[in-house]
């Protein structure tokens, strides 16, 4: 896979991908293109804003966009997290792990951050694998207000501080 920066020719691919039940299922759910256009643009925003944010990921074979990785920080936010998100015909082929490495790399060697965390959804264990396989620690879980399902949510949290990150690798 390559992971570059979101160009405007990658929100298509993005819209179809927000528009999907299955793919936009723990991302807060179905979008229409409108919405998708403004999540798109947020993204775009935060490389200016922030200096970092989510990456299109593109898949060599193909050479098409096949989803979005990267470190996430909004405002208000408790710390840098890192999220991603690949298209249903992409997943379970290794891309989401191998990206969130990527992104621990990126934040640690790049961005000098000093902890790096993860969330999902109860109700989404695969992200939690992937979190794992990368390297990261359960650190426990909360309730989360997600008023876009209509419910309370299970949120499990992972993190990784930046000694035990560069010691696993040696």
């Amino acid at each position: 896979m390559i992971l570059r920066l979101p160009t405007g020719e990658d929100f298509d691919a993005y819209a179809d991908f927000m528009a999907d039940p299955d793919s936009a299922e723990f991302l807060g759910g179905v979008q229409p293109r409108s919405t998708a256009w403004r999540g798109f643009a947020q993204i775009v925003g935060a490389w200016q804003i922030r200096g970092f944010s989510m990456f299109s990921v593109i898949e060599k074979v193909s050479d098409e966009w096949i989803g979005r990785v990267g470190p996430w920080m909004p405002d208000g936010w408790p710390g840098t997290e890192i999220a991603w998100g690949t298209v249903r015909s992409r997943c379970n082929r290794g891309y989401a792990t191998e990206a969130a490495a990527a992104m621990l790399a990126f934040g640690f060697d790049e961005l000098g951050l000093n902890r790096i965390h993860a969330a999902h959804l109860s109700r989404n264990p695969a992200s939690g694998k992937v979190m794992k396989k990368a390297g990261m620690v359960l650190e426990g879980t909360a309730r989360q207000d997600a008023i876009k399902w209509g419910r309370y949510e299970d949120l499990v949290s992972y993190g990784i501080l930046r000694e035990d990150w560069i010691g696993s690798r040696q």
